[in-house]
C-alpha cells in the first residue's frame, strides 16, 4: 500500500497546497480543492492520502467485485461466519440461512476488512434485537490500498454484491421488503450502486457517513433512488463525509460535523456513524427532528416533525433534512 509519511516541519507545496504534518489534523481541507487529507486506517490510525494519487487501471482487472466475500451471520452463528459463494448453491444449503427472515447487509469503508470493529458492532447489535440473517461483504482487496484506487473500485463492488443478492434470494428464498442494506464511508456507496443493480428493491439502504473526498457531485454516490427508503447519517460533513442531503432522509447528529462529541481527531467524528447506527439498533433513542434548511441542521436548530435516526426497522419511511444531539461515549 502506498501511503504518505508525513516529515516534521515539512511543508511541501503542492497543486492541492501545502502536504499537513499533524496526524490526523483536517482544518486544511477545502471540499473539491484540497489534495492531502488524513483518513484512519483499519485500526484508527490517521494516514496521509493523496487525492490525486493516479490509479493502476490493469489492477482493477484483477481486484474487483468478483473477489467479494460474503459471511454469514445468525443467532445459530452469532461470531464464526459461513461463508456463501456466488454461484455455489451448496454453501447456501450448509449454511444457516433461511429465506423466511429478514437479511441485513453490511459494507466496511476504506483500508477496512470483515473484521474491523464495525462489523462484529452492528452485527451483534442486529441479532440481538431480531432474528435474522447478516451478511457482512469483505471487499478488502480493493478497499486495502490507495484511496483512489478503492474510489474507482467502488461500483463494481456495489454490482457484484446487487446480482449476488438477487442470486441469493432467487436461489434461496427472501423477501425485498425484508433486506437492509448498511454501508460505511466508500460502503455506503457500495450499497447505493448494490440497491440500483437490484432495482432498487431494497427496503430500505443506510448510509453511514457516506464518503465525501471524489464524491461530490459523483454520479455513481449513494442517491435517494436506490432504494425503496434511504437514509444517511452525516457525522463528519465537509471533511470525511458528504454534508450534502444525499438521501431521502438526512441526519446530521450534533450539526453533522467534526467533532462530534467526544472526539478529537476528525477520523473519530467519521466513524462515529457506526457506533451511533449501532447503538440506535439496539435501543432506538435518538430523536431526529425536522429541519428548514441545511442551517438549522448544522446548528441544531431544527424543531419539526420527528423521525427516528437509525434503528432496524424495515418499514420504516420519511424525507427531509432531521437534527439531534447525541451524547459523548456509548450509548451515546
Amino acid at each position: 500500500m502506498k501511503l504518505l509519511v508525513p516529515l516534521a516541519a515539512v511543508f511541501a507545496l503542492c497543486a492541492g497546497g501545502a502536504i499537513p504534518t499533524v496526524p490526523g489534523d483536517n482544518s486544511h481541507y477545502v471540499e473539491g480543492e484540497s489534495r492531502y487529507i488524513w483518513m484512519p486506517d483499519g485500526e484508527g490510525v490517521p494516514r496521509l492520502v493523496d487525492l490525486q494519487e493516479p490509479v493502476e487501471q490493469k489492477l482493477l482487472e484483477t481486484r474487483n467485485g468478483a473477489n467479494n466475500q460474503y459471511w454469514l451471520y445468525t443467532r445459530q452463528n452469532p461470531h464464526n461466519p459461513q461463508v456463501i459463494v456466488h454461484n455455489n448453491a451448496n454453501t447456501i444449503w450448509n449454511s444457516n440461512y433461511n429465506g423466511n427472515l429478514p437479511l441485513k447487509v453490511i459494507v466496511h469503508g476504506w483500508n477496512n476488512n470483515g473484521n474491523s470493529p464495525m462489523n462484529p458492532l452492528i452485527t451483534a447489535a442486529f441479532l440481538a434485537v431480531q432474528d435474522c440473517n447478516v451478511i457482512v461483504v469483505d471487499w478488502n482487496e480493493l478497499a486495502n490500498g490507495l484511496y483512489t484506487f478503492a474510489v474507482f473500485g467502488v461500483p463494481g463492488v456495489g454490482q457484484f454484491l446487487g446480482n449476488f443478492l438477487v442470486w441469493l434470494i432467487n436461489t434461496a428464498g427472501g423477501d425485498w421488503n425484508n433486506v437492509h442494506l448498511v454501508g460505511f464511508s466508500l460502503g455506503a456507496h457500495v450499497v447505493g450502486n448494490a440497491g440500483r443493480t437490484a432495482g432498487g428493491r431494497p427496503a430500505r439502504i443506510t448510509g453511514l457517513d457516506p464518503a465525501g473526498p471524489q464524491w461530490g457531485g459523483n454520479s455513481l454516490a449513494l442517491t435517494s433512488n436506490d432504494g425503496l427508503y434511504v437514509e444517511a447519517i452525516h457525522t463528519d460533513g465537509g471533511l470525511l463525509g458528504i454534508f450534502d442531503p444525499i438521501a431521502s432522509a438526512n441526519f446530521y447528529p450534533n450539526g453533522g460535523r467534526n467533532p462530534q462529541p467526544g472526539c478529537w481527531l476528525s477520523t473519530c467524528s467519521h466513524g462515529r456513524s457506526t457506533e451511533l447506527f449501532a447503538s440506535s439498533v439496539r435501543t432506538n433513542h435518538f430523536v431526529g427532528r425536522q429541519c428548514s434548511n441545511l442551517d438549522e441542521a448544522e446548528n441544531v436548530q431544527c424543531s419539526g416533525s420527528i423521525l427516528m435516526m437509525g434503528n432496524s426497522i424495515i418499514t420504516k419511511r420519511g424525507a427531509g433534512l432531521f437534527g439531534l444531539t447525541t451524547g459523548a461515549s456509548w450509548p451515546y
